[in-house]
């Protein structure tokens, strides 16, 4: 057999459904003195990898993953990049969710009962999070995240087939278009996923041309990268669902077979935060409530505001989601140097059409 020309060390592990591969061997490959460094370093040379990681053979259009880096901050236990199937994100509530089980489950931070404390490095700012373990087990993992905060609600956005969409434009740990999901005709359920994704991709190409935003932190955020099709206003006995799209790579107004991507399997971490985000600008949401949010599996996060802040000038909160995570294996990734496919592969039956 011939030498590998990549090794990556893996732990999978899924959050409510959500498959999150956390490689611990991250510092391999990634570079930078700072997290922001190191986050724009993977987005330019390290794409390939991403690709290689998350689409066929070894992934599929569901599966994300996380770089496992060295922390910077004295604060901090681990730093994490995230690679999703559209490029790679600040912050994932999911992939924390992964992150945190895989560490203190494959021993790579003592476990300490009954709540191990541990703190995320991010491009965004640290991620502090407690996760609830009991005989070695995490059972649940509650995350502070970064502030949250609205861009603009109800922004009317011109979609392709559908006319004005209201969307808010909110930050979770990054940028979404949250829409409604009535307002488009479409009902909450996996048997309608062909259509949500549909959907969702066409509000992605709309914000991206009409929604400019920028993180006033880390001016290299910059676009809305996910969106999500939620359940309406809270009310009272009224359970709150949605289910967030990721559209593929390469979506294209003039090309109706891009017009595709994959559900987050979980109920989203960082789209949840940015939900109640809008909620609580809308009053709609108190501080210290308990928002419990259900996803496409109806498997659910449990969200709360547990204060306000600012960032950049920009009035935010603070929110918490808690969810569980479980570990499904470990792996070890290689790329033979002879492979023919050393980015991975999609083929149109399940992925978008190829992008260059």
């Amino acid at each position: 057999m011939a030498a590998a020309s990549l090794i990556m060390d893996a732990v999978e592990v899924h959050a409510e459904g959500e498959a999150g591969r956390v490689i611990t061997n991250g510092a391999d490959f990634v570079q930078g003195s700072t997290m922001a460094e190191r986050f724009e370093y993977c987005r330019t040379h390290l794409d390939h990898i991403r690709r290689l990681l998350i689409r066929e053979p070894r992934g599929y259009p569901g599966m994300c993953a996380v770089f496992l880096l060295p922390p910077i901050s004295d604060e901090a236990d681990f730093g994490i990049v995230v690679l999703e199937q559209a490029g790679f994100t600040p912050m994932s509530g999911s992939n924390t969710i992964c992150t945190v089980t895989a560490v203190i489950e494959a021993g790579l931070l003592p476990a300490v009962e009954p709540v191990t404390q541990v703190t995320l490095e991010t491009a965004v700012g640290l991620v502090r999070v407690d996760a609830e373990v009991r005989n070695g087990k995490v059972l649940s993992v509650t995350i502070r995240n970064v502030p949250a905060f609205v861009v603009g609600l109800d922004v009317p956005l011109e979609v392709e087939g559908f006319g004005t969409v209201p969307a808010d434009i909110v930050f979770g740990g990054q940028f979404y278009a949250q829409v409604d999901a009535a307002s488009l005709g479409l009902e909450l359920h996996p048997s309608n996923g062909k259509e949500l994704v549909r959907a969702g991709a066409l509000i992605k190409l709309a914000a991206l041309e009409q929604a400019p935003v920028e993180h006033p932190l880390n001016p290299e955020i910059n676009h809305v990268n996910l969106v999500m099709l939620h359940s309406g206003a809270h009310l009272p006995g009224k359970q709150a669902r949605n289910t967030v799209v990721s559209p593929a790579e390469g979506i294209r107004i003039d090309d109706p077979r891009s017009w595709t991507g994959a559900l987050d399997r979980s109920p989203c971490g960082t789209g949840t935060s940015g939900r109640m985000a809008a909620l609580h600008a809308r009053g709609e949401l108190r501080l210290d409530e308990e928002f419990r949010h259900k996803g496409i599996l109806d498997t659910e996060f449990v969200g709360k505001l547990v204060g306000t802040t600012e960032i950049g000038g920009r009035p935010a909160v603070l929110p918490t989601i808690r969810g569980r995570g479980w570990v499904t294996g470990t792996a070890r990734w290689t790329l033979d140097p002879t492979d023919p496919f050393p980015d991975g592969y999609t083929v149109g039956d399940i992925w978008g059409p190829e992008t260059e």
